[in-house]
């Protein structure tokens, strides 16, 4: 049964295909998971298997860690996280998690955290057009009306405003494999993913 795993970004290149067309890729390096705990519906009401990842000495973790980590063989680790599956007794404590869990040309799903770009404005945040730059304009890159006086003299929740770009949690559908390398621990996937250099994502087989 296949479950997911997570990868570490190391950054963009680009690829040629057999007829000759450049693909932009993204490489990942897929560190040392482990499953560190089965969860089942009858110990905690669902089903799904827990990974452990981001290697770390065993030492430089907490105590509530370190005793869950020996069930495993005492590896540390700095990260956890889940995978709902249906049938968790097909998995074993202890168990790798290689980057064959995949296949070349399978479609996955990508979750990470994007590159945060800070406070913007409207244009940049929500693509808005601006103002006119002459005849006296003096409303280049200005918000504008936010909403009528009177009626309903507020504004509505969730209008389109500056503030806050990127940073936030970001997924990815039918995203391609195009090369694996099972030594190395190396997948190269079709086009961009979220974050930067050194990003940790997640991924899981797609869902349809």
């Amino acid at each position: 049964m296949q479950i997911g795993l997570f990868a570490k970004k190391i950054g963009m290149t680009q690829i040629f295909d057999e007829s000759g067309a450049v693909l932009p890729v993204t490489i990942l390096r897929v560190g040392l998971c482990q499953v560190s705990q089965i969860k089942t519906v009858i110990t905690d009401g669902y089903n799904s298997v827990q990974i452990a990842y981001n290697e770390e000495k065993l030492e430089n973790t907490n105590k509530p860690i370190q005793g869950h980590l020996k069930k495993i063989g005492g590896q540390g680790f700095k990260s956890f996280g889940e995978f709902r599956v249906n049938r968790p007794e097909e998995f074993t404590l202890g168990q790798i998690i290689k980057a064959d869990a995949f296949s070349v040309g399978q479609k996955i799903r990508v979750t990470g955290k994007s590159i945060g770009k800070g406070f913007a404005g409207n244009q940049k945040r929500h693509n808005f057009s601006r103002g006119p730059m002459t005849h006296g304009s003096k409303n280049h890159r200005l918000p504008g009306s936010i909403g009528a006086g009177s009626t309903p003299g507020r504004v509505y929740p969730g209008k389109k405003m500056a503030g806050q770009l990127g940073d936030k949690i970001v997924t990815l559908k039918n995203t391609e494999i195009l090369y694996l390398n099972s030594e190395d621990n190396i997948l190269v996937l079709k086009g961009s993913t979220p974050g930067k250099k050194n990003t940790i994502l997640k991924l899981q087989p797609q869902k349809y």
